[in-house]
């Protein structure tokens, strides 16, 4: 699973067989600290609950299809949960 924000929301003008009711979210990738990393990507939201600004956790590829009911939609990334806390400590 992968850290992520959601930055934005997307309407579909064509809904996929199986993705009726499903929202696809703007997210921007972040690291284990919670910095951006990489270019932000569609994402399913399998959760129907994240919204903008908050921190979710995703999976990609077969996984992603996986979370979806039904499953194997044609979806390469989709949320799983919301983060309700990222706590960092320092191991140095």
């Amino acid at each position: 699973m992968f850290l992520g924000k959601v930055i934005g929301r997307l309407v579909p003008a064509v809904i996929y067989d199986g993705m009726a009711g499903v929202p696809l979210l703007w997210v921007q990738p972040l690291n284990k600290f919670g910095s951006d990393q990489g270019l932000p990507f569609v994402c399913a939201d399998g959760t129907r609950m994240a919204g903008p600004g908050e921190m979710i956790y995703w999976e990609a590829s077969r996984e992603a299809a996986l979370t979806l009911d039904p499953s194997f939609v044609p979806v390469d990334h989709a949320v799983v949960g919301i983060v309700d806390e990222l706590s960092l400590e320092d191991y140095s």
